[in-house]
């Protein structure tokens, strides 16, 4: 038996155009935002959750409409266009700020907290697997965030040390990423970042500090390894 070997060479690669980044936004329905209001007005965060949850895991395209009005009473605003995908886990919604045209992919998870800001800005898309620790983030425009990738947003102070650490302080630091920043697959930025515009975080990379405009950056812990421009 003949078996035919992979030889793929680097030249075999091909180009082709931008689907999601290019896009135009294209407006949702009437009957959408009017039966969001509603539900917005005469449900409470807890009782839209429980909504949520029973359209959460299905994919038909009327489930997937009923999701996507539930999500938007859920947040305080998200725009036209917006994408949601299955088994996605949201903690207080009600802070969530969402732009026009945004992608959430299957099974993110986006943890606010009662007190919190979280703004995601127009045409961003977000990979599946995700995790964001979204008490204090701000994610801007044309943002794409490779599946898996996260962020943290705080950390235990580990005082006084005879305690245990998960019982200490708790601190928020703000996390933005800035416009057009490509996040890769698995990457993880440590609270307090701040992503630079138009740069790019390498696939596994954790960052601990802020990321200039324009660079690319890799490792653990991310070096910046060249610039774009």
């Amino acid at each position: 038996m003949s078996v035919e070997l992979d030889t793929a060479k680097p030249s075999d690669a091909r180009t082709v155009s931008a689907v999601f980044g290019s896009a135009k936004v294209v407006s949702d329905t009437g009957w959408e935002w009017e039966m969001a209001d509603q539900l917005k007005q005469t449900h409470s965060p807890a009782e839209l959750l429980a909504l949520y949850s029973k359209y959460r895991s299905e994919e038909g395209r009327f489930e997937s409409q009923l999701r996507r009005v539930l999500f938007r009473a859920m947040c305080r605003t998200a725009g036209h266009g917006l994408q949601i995908g299955p088994e996605i886990v949201l903690k207080h919604p009600e802070t969530m700020e969402l732009g026009d045209a945004v992608f959430i992919g299957a099974q993110t998870m986006i943890q606010g907290r009662f007190d919190g800001v979280c703004r995601i800005g127009n045409h961003v898309w977000i990979g599946p697997h995700a995790y964001f620790d979204a008490r204090n983030l701000v994610i801007e425009d044309y943002v794409g965030w490779g599946p898996g990738a996260k962020v943290l947003g705080s950390s235990h102070t580990g005082d006084p040390i005879g305690i245990p650490i998960i019982a200490t302080a708790l601190i928020i630091k703000p996390v933005v990423i800035g416009f057009g920043a490509d996040i890769g697959t698995n990457a993880t930025i440590l609270p307090g970042v701040h992503v630079g515009a138009h740069s790019i975080v390498g696939a596994g990379a954790v960052v601990t500090t802020d990321v200039p405009e324009y660079s690319v950056v890799a490792g653990v812990p991310a070096r910046v390894i060249r610039y774009r421009e």
